[in-house]
């Protein structure tokens, strides 16, 4: 795995995360019972946007961490995937 592949990785793991914990501890106007005119009830009022990074961020990298440790260290290839799914790349000779 290249510099950019472990960078594209960690983007895609990272907004994964995020989008999963946006919403934990997310607190409406419909929840407060303070709706702005002309908004939604289920708008966010407390979002903790910055706390949710740095939770993403840790999240991320502990995932990332064990993904490219299986990709460096050849723990789970390719063809492992292939052989226990699909069984479709196996090795054949080709006769004259």
């Amino acid at each position: 795995m290249g510099v950019t592949s472990g960078i594209v990785l960690f983007a895609v793991i990272w907004f994964m995360t995020f989008l999963c914990v946006i919403p934990v501890r997310l607190e409406t106007q419909g929840d407060r019972g303070e709706i702005v005119p002309g908004t939604h009830a289920g708008s966010p009022e407390v979002h903790n946007l910055k706390r949710k990074a740095w939770i993403t961020t840790g999240i991320s990298v502990v995932i990332w961490g064990i993904l490219a440790s299986i990709i460096l260290f050849e723990l789970i290839s390719v063809r492992d995937l292939d052989r226990w799914m699909f069984n479709r790349m196996e090795h054949r000779e080709i006769v004259d």
